[in-house]
Protein backbone atom coordinates (compact mmCIF):
# COMPACT_ATOMS: atom_id res chain seq x y z
CA UNK A 1 0.00 0.00 0.00
CA UNK A 2 0.98 3.65 -0.32
CA UNK A 3 0.17 6.65 1.82
CA UNK A 4 -2.65 5.89 4.26
CA UNK A 5 -4.22 3.16 2.11
CA UNK A 6 -3.86 5.05 -1.22
CA UNK A 7 -1.78 3.20 -3.80
CA UNK A 8 0.66 4.81 -6.22
CA UNK A 9 -1.77 4.24 -9.11
CA UNK A 10 -4.51 6.17 -7.37
CA UNK A 11 -2.10 9.04 -6.70
CA UNK A 12 -1.10 9.09 -10.39
CA UNK A 13 -4.75 9.18 -11.48
CA UNK A 14 -5.40 12.12 -9.11
CA UNK A 15 -2.33 13.92 -10.48
CA UNK A 16 -3.50 13.46 -14.08
CA UNK A 17 -6.96 14.81 -13.21
CA UNK A 18 -5.43 17.88 -11.51
CA UNK A 19 -3.20 18.58 -14.53
CA UNK A 20 -6.18 18.26 -16.86
CA UNK A 21 -8.31 20.61 -14.74
CA UNK A 22 -5.78 23.38 -14.13
CA UNK A 23 -3.20 23.04 -16.90
CA UNK A 24 0.57 23.06 -16.60
CA UNK A 25 1.03 26.85 -16.86
CA UNK A 26 -1.37 27.58 -14.02
CA UNK A 27 0.14 24.84 -11.83
CA UNK A 28 3.61 26.26 -12.52
CA UNK A 29 2.54 29.77 -11.50
CA UNK A 30 0.84 28.43 -8.37
CA UNK A 31 4.04 26.57 -7.47
CA UNK A 32 6.16 29.67 -8.05
CA UNK A 33 3.87 31.82 -5.90
CA UNK A 34 3.82 29.22 -3.15
CA UNK A 35 7.61 28.88 -3.21
CA UNK A 36 8.18 32.64 -2.96
CA UNK A 37 5.67 32.88 -0.10
CA UNK A 38 7.45 30.12 1.81
CA UNK A 39 10.83 31.76 1.15
CA UNK A 40 9.57 35.12 2.44
CA UNK A 41 8.10 33.46 5.51
CA UNK A 42 11.36 31.68 6.30
CA UNK A 43 13.34 34.89 5.89
CA UNK A 44 11.03 36.79 8.22
CA UNK A 45 11.11 34.06 10.88
CA UNK A 46 14.85 33.48 10.54
CA UNK A 47 16.08 36.97 11.40
CA UNK A 48 13.32 39.45 12.21
CA UNK A 49 15.71 42.16 13.43
CA UNK A 50 17.33 42.57 9.99
CA UNK A 51 14.00 43.22 8.31
CA UNK A 52 13.02 46.09 10.63
CA UNK A 53 14.10 49.38 9.09
CA UNK A 54 15.13 52.30 11.31
CA UNK A 55 12.67 55.15 11.58
CA UNK A 56 13.24 58.07 9.24
CA UNK A 57 14.27 61.36 10.87
CA UNK A 58 11.54 63.96 11.21
CA UNK A 59 12.06 66.83 8.80
CA UNK A 60 10.54 70.20 9.58
CA UNK A 61 8.87 71.81 6.56
CA UNK A 62 10.51 75.03 5.39
CA UNK A 63 8.29 78.09 4.84
CA UNK A 64 7.90 78.86 1.18
CA UNK A 65 8.49 82.38 -0.08
CA UNK A 66 6.45 83.42 -3.08
CA UNK A 67 7.96 85.85 -5.52
CA UNK A 68 5.68 88.48 -6.94
CA UNK A 69 5.18 87.84 -10.64
CA UNK A 70 2.91 89.29 -13.25
CA UNK A 71 0.46 86.75 -14.48
CA UNK A 72 -0.74 87.10 -18.03
CA UNK A 73 -4.43 87.03 -18.69
CA UNK A 74 -5.62 83.94 -20.53
CA UNK A 75 -5.89 84.43 -24.27
CA UNK A 76 -8.83 83.03 -26.16
CA UNK A 77 -8.73 82.14 -29.86
CA UNK A 78 -10.97 85.11 -30.73
CA UNK A 79 -8.70 87.79 -29.24
CA UNK A 80 -5.63 89.02 -31.12
CA UNK A 81 -2.31 88.30 -29.45
CA UNK A 82 -0.22 91.13 -28.08
CA UNK A 83 3.50 91.30 -28.86
CA UNK A 84 4.29 89.91 -25.38
CA UNK A 85 2.14 86.81 -25.97
CA UNK A 86 3.61 85.93 -29.41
Amino acid sequence: MGFGGISIWQLLIILVIIVLLFGTKRLRSIGTDLGSAIKGFRNSVKDPEDTVEPAAPIVQPQPQIKAETKEAAPVSADQPKTPEQR
